[in-house]
């Protein structure tokens, strides 16, 4: 009985494979690559699920239940892990929780991403990205602001918040001006990478272009 991970390379299912190597969950990953033209996930994945995207997870201890969204995700296998890496106990660090678990997609990653798209298209594309980068600057400092008062998204110790924000903040330093200007932001993501379980999943998981 395992979990197996519909693995992308260069995506967020990246975190789904570090938050089960924290939780010490048996996985398999099976791996897909992007169309080198496009860079849109293979239309393997719409036998998986109908959306076609990654990550997907497949719970062969549970019918085979298949479960889309890095969030949906995260929390399924918060669940099967009895809480372990879930909302803390401490009412303040509970509310951190649920708030970051679900800022990372809804709020930080949308301009990200509408960087990334419309720093392909030539001369306008690279105009609209100017205009972007202001909006990109206030998620970045407001971050570093909550970073300085606390270790971990959630409050002192790791959980799947911090899973959560790994990809958008890596995401923004590789292209959205994430530096050593933002220094509690760069020391939190330095600090997730350096540990273990991420290595071991950076390790299994294949080419990542953000570590």
């Amino acid at each position: 009985m395992t979990i197996i991970v519909h693995h992308l390379e260069n995506s967020r299912s990246q975190r789904i494979l570090w938050m089960l190597e924290e939780l010490g969950l048996r996985y398999e990953i099976k791996r897909y690559e992007r169309d080198k033209k496009t860079m849109l996930a293979p239309p393997e994945l719409k036998a998986v699920h109908p959306l076609g995207k990654s990550p997907v997870i497949e719970d062969t201890s549970d019918s085979g239940r298949v479960i889309a969204e890095t969030g949906a995700i995260v929390e399924y296998l918060v669940d099967k892990a009895d809480g372990r890496m879930g909302a803390p106990a401490n009412r303040t660090a509970a509310l951190n929780y649920r708030f970051w678990l679900h800022y990372a997609e809804g709020s930080m990653m949308p301009p990200l991403l509408l960087k990334l798209v419309l720093g392909r298209i030539p001369l306008m594309g690279k105009r609209a990205t100017k205009r972007i980068q202001p909006m990109i600057d206030v998620h970045l400092d407001f971050v570093e602001r909550e970073l300085a008062q606390r270790p971990w998204f959630a409050g002192n110790d790791i959980t799947a918040a911090d899973i959560m924000m790994s990809f958008p903040l890596e995401a923004a330093r590789s292209r959205a001006g994430l530096d050593a200007s933002r220094p509690h932001t760069i020391a939190w993501l330095e600090k997730v990478q350096a540990r273990a379980a991420y290595r071991t999943a950076l390790e299994k998981g294949g080419p990542y272009a953000y570590a």
